[in-house]
């Protein structure tokens, strides 16, 4: 009896050490976890399908359409778990009325949508912000959007997109912020903590979604939805880093990608989805997939019908299936056969609950539709004054020769000319939400605004951009033979003492499924500009774009080139500030531009090669172009001031350190022109010889700062064990020993360099 005693003791004290190292459950845990026992498996694999809006939710469905009707059924019995483009605080309501007050269980939808650099106030795309290098004015502008959306019943957006992007001709990079891991990681971060505030159960905060998890930008040739062809160093180091800023930042959901990587669907990655983002990132919300990406996989040749690929994405962990319809029709028929263990249904259910639970849905699910703050809420003076505030300081000055800019007091005479000039559309941007057709400010009206009675301005649109429709996702006609309009544009310019030519890109010339082999003028664009400027040299270009374009005719001959990009609601008035030198220009390139789409894709942080320069002149057997320099037409970080700026040597707190060490670099940074200025000053490293090769910079340091005229500042950077080390392939992080160089400058060529060791 002793023995048995003893034993039953010991027993206990298992029990008991067991019981104590487990995590104790909160009341979130204690919720979800009731919810989960009451429901069956065809309620979680309801939670699990999310469908876009069949009809207009504020009335009853269509009878006669099947779609509708069949969506409306599967709504009242529980089937859907979300639906994407359901707007407006009516309309949500009512859709979740239909859920709520007819499912067994109640459980609420979440409503999704694509907000991505606005809702009804629209701000700049997301290229151009990143292009202020001030990461505050990205959580300034989601913040606002989120604002904006949620009153309208919007509950997660599909934003932000962190992708690397380092090829132009990728349509999409005018989501992302650029080709550079370190700067997207910041942007990353800010974003997702302006969309989802402090706590994600505040009505005007929405559930932000990292996209596209991964490597959806290094598509081949820049093709939209491609295949991806990637070194596992490469993932690590480059795509993978901004994801892990927003996982960081408690980022509410991720969203799987189009592509292949490495011979798999993203959609199917179980690296991806379970033993990196899940696992090791330790992510609690839960994965979308992209628009029928699950379906996707049968073309893509990695699943033989719909019902393989529901089960080849359950098994990779992507939670929510978006419209394919592979998890409703398959899932409850693959754990029946034994192939799926309900586990994992089980738990994707629980991180979408999740995500209802943080948002307060289960507390009031009508919290959203509030039709008072919808009125109220949207498109405000205070949101549009930020949006003015954000385009502006997102502006690059890429050339001012002839000192044309800011615009001087006594320029009597302004001929305004362009396909872009007067287009109320195009600033708006791609990926726009509810932002309304042509209601942005056109570049006319803030140049007309901004000078008044005082200035005459002389108005000629010279040429159309396109003919017909310019909608998405409709195929643009360029227009490349009516020149109807050069005389009247040409009349303008003679009899003016500047000129200003708004040209670029349509706005839905970049986007989704905007791939282009030629990322030039399009159109009648550049005849034009030659045209003007055979009668009138004093040009300033204002290019309103979404991605970088190749134009190395436009940039030797034009003698100042403003970047304004698609600039958002505000953006003639925004243009016009720093036109007329209310505002100083401050933006930095965040992707470089290439001379031709030849160098596509061209990025600043590239491999040094075994043969990175030629040993005499005129050789050829290096790793050069033999019809096109190496360099870029702009390079990464660059962006001029109407004020100039000299930096001192670098000052280092040590030359050596250990890996565990710190490290303090400092410069002294003058404004030496006349009128005050904010510079970005930028910090890079190279580690000179490493186990795997390590790129010519890398960017690990930046701060934007206000320097008066004649006034010197001093910038000082900290590194540590983060920024110095790197990513093996196998996704290890080391800090190796050696001799490291250190760049400090205004962009990534002009840079003042010194060096020090780790031991």
């Amino acid at each position: 009896m002793r023995k048995i005693g003893i034993f039953i003791m010991l027993i206990i004290l298992i029990l008991s050490a067991c019981t104590n190292q487990q995590k104790p459950m909160n009341e979130e845990d204690r919720f979800i976890e009731d919810l989960l026992s009451q429901m069956t498996l065809a309620e979680k694999v309801g939670q699990l399908n999310q469908y876009t809006s069949r009809w207009e939710m504020t009335g009853p469905a269509p009878k006669g359409d099947e779609g509708a009707q069949s969506q409306l059924e599967q709504l009242k019995s529980g089937m859907v778990g979300s639906m994407l483009n359901v707007n407006g605080a009516e309309a949500t309501r009512k859709a979740q009325q239909t859920v709520v007050e007819n499912t067994r269980l109640g459980i609420p939808l979440i409503f999704g949508y694509d907000v991505i650099h606005g809702y009804k106030t629209m701000f700049p795309i997301p290229l151009a912000e990143a292009a202020s290098w001030n990461p505050e004015l990205a959580y300034l502008s989601s913040k606002i959007a989120a604002k904006e959306a949620a009153a309208s019943g919007i509950h997660w957006t599909f934003s932000p997109m962190v992708d690397v992007g380092r090829d132009a001709r990728w349509g999409r990079v005018m989501e992302g912020a650029g080709e550079d891991p370190y700067l997207g990681s910041v942007f990353a971060r800010a974003r997702v903590e302006g969309f989802q505030g402090d706590d994600l159960s505040d009505e005007l905060s929405i559930a932000a979604c990292a996209k596209h998890f991964a490597a959806y930008a290094f598509s081949e040739s820049g093709r939209d939805y491609n295949s991806v062809e990637i070194g596992d160093e490469t993932l690590q180091n480059i795509v993978l880093p901004p994801f892990k800023a927003a996982s960081d930042a408690g980022v509410a959901t991720f969203m799987n990608a189009f592509n292949t990587i490495q011979g798999m669907p993203a959609t199917a990655s179980s690296y991806l989805q379970r033993d990196l983002l899940k696992k090791q990132w330790a992510f609690e919300g839960f994965v979308v997939s992209d628009w029928n990406s699950i379906g996707e996989m049968i073309p893509h040749g990695a699943a033989a019908d719909l019902k393989e690929s529901a089960y080849r994405a359950i098994e990779g962990g992507s939670d929510m299936d978006m419209e394919a319809r592979a998890y409703i029709n398959h899932l409850e028929e693959l754990v029946a056969e034994g192939k799926v263990d309900e586990a994992k249904i089980t738990d994707a259910a629980r991180r979408i609950l999740r995500i209802k639970y943080r948002l307060g849905l289960f507390d009031d699910p009508y919290k959203y539709c509030n039709v008072e703050n919808e009125k109220s809420m949207l498109y405000t003076a205070e949101h549009r004054d930020a949006a003015r505030k954000v385009a502006r300081e997102s502006m690059v000055l890429l050339k001012n020769e002839k000192q044309l800019l800011p615009i001087a007091s006594s320029v009597k005479s302004i001929a305004v000319i362009g396909p872009l000039a007067n287009d109320k559309d195009s600033p708006i941007g791609n990926w726009r939400a509810q932002g309304e057709y042509d209601s942005a400010v056109s570049l006319l009206e803030g140049i007309q605004a901004a000078v008044g009675k005082s200035v005459t301005i002389n108005y000629a649109e010279g040429c159309k951009l396109s003919i017909g429709k310019r909608t998405f996702p409709d195929k643009m006609t360029y227009n490349e033979s009516d020149r109807s309009g050069f005389a009247k544009a040409i009349q303008a310019a003679k009899k003016s003492e500047l000129v200003l030519l708004a040209i670029g890109e349509d706005c839905f010339q970049s986007g989704e499924g905007r791939s282009q082999t030629d990322i030039g003028l399009k159109g009648l664009q550049m005849e034009l500009f030659n045209a003007i400027y055979k009668v009138n040299k004093n040009i300033v270009v204002v290019l309103m774009n979404g991605r970088p374009l190749a134009i190395p005719e436009l940039v030797d001959k034009a003698p100042a080139i403003l970047e304004a990009w698609h600039a958002g609601s505000e953006a003639g008035y925004a243009i016009a500030d720093v036109l007329m030198g209310h505002y100083n220009p401050s933006g930095k390139l965040p992707m470089s531009f290439p001379r031709t789409v030849g160098q596509c894709p061209i990025y600043y942080n590239y491999k040094n090669t075994g043969r990175p320069q030629a040993e005499a002149p005129g050789q050829v057997l290096w790793s050069c172009f033999t019809d096109a320099p190496n360099t870029p037409l702009f390079p990464f970080g660059f962006g001029l001031s109407y004020t100039s700026f000299e930096y001192s040597d670098i000052v280092l707190d040590k030359t050596v350190m250990d890996e565990n060490g710190t490290l303090t670099a400092s410069i002294k940074v003058s404004n030496t022109g006349q009128l005050d200025g904010e510079e970005v000053v930028q910090l890079y490293i190279q580690d000179m010889a490493a186990t795997y090769t390590r790129p010519v910079k890398e960017l690990k340091g930046f701060e934007k700062v206000l320097i008066k005229a004649g006034e010197t500042k001093v910038v000082t950077f900290a590194l540590s064990k983060k920024e110095l080390g790197y990513f093996y392939p196998c996704g290890k992080y080391v800090v190796e020993a050696g001799q490291f160089n250190l760049f400090v400058g205004g962009n990534s060529v002009e840079l003042q360099q010194t060096q020090f060791v780790i031991q």
